[in-house]
């Protein structure tokens, strides 16, 4: 029920973010995106980006003098959809710029964050835990909380795990 609520955006219009927590391949990214589709089909704007992705994007602009630029750009997004939340843990530095972009969008804009990590563990992925609870505390505000749980829909079917593949051929047009 509340990933079919959550298809109807709304809470892009609450300006609240979505997380969503769970094992590998249990389906975070495929409903974050499907999610965005229907923000798109509703006619918002929307970003898709993991973490690591958004960090580097960030930290080039801010080689190149255009992070001021960069930041408001992010901040206008109405939805930003951060998949694969502490993958990798933040760097020092990093740390600071993913809270400062929640700072800021806090209460203006919606964000959608997908993790492997269970909730209780987010705190792990700051080498600063003040500013990793500040950041969290953002986050979990009237935030919507989607936990998966279940078998990694990649797991090869049929069997051992031993994963065959096979090769599908177009049919052979006539001359």
């Amino acid at each position: 029920q509340l990933i079919n609520d959550l298809a109807q955006c709304r809470f892009i219009e609450e300006k609240v973010p979505v997380l969503i927590a769970g094992p590998c391949g249990t389906g975070k990214s495929h409903i974050a995106q499907a999610i965005g589709h229907c923000a798109v089909r509703l006619g918002y704007d929307v970003m898709f980006t993991s973490q690591s992705s958004l960090l580097a994007q960030i930290n080039a602009a801010r080689a190149t003098g255009a992070i001021e630029r960069k930041m408001q750009a992010l901040i206008r997004v109405p939805l930003i959809i951060i998949d694969d939340f502490g993958l990798k843990p933040l760097k020092p530095g990093q740390d600071e710029d993913f809270h400062d972009l929640i700072a800021e969008r806090y209460e203006r804009a919606a964000t959608i964050i997908t993790s492997n990590l269970d909730f209780t563990e987010w705190g792990e992925a700051f080498p600063n835990k003040l500013l990793g609870a500040s950041t969290l505390d953002r986050l979990r505000h009237a935030a919507y909380q989607l936990v998966l749980d279940g078998k990694s829909y990649r797991t090869p079917r049929g069997g051992s795990g031993a994963g065959k593949s096979v090769v599908a051929k177009a049919p052979k047009t006539a001359k």
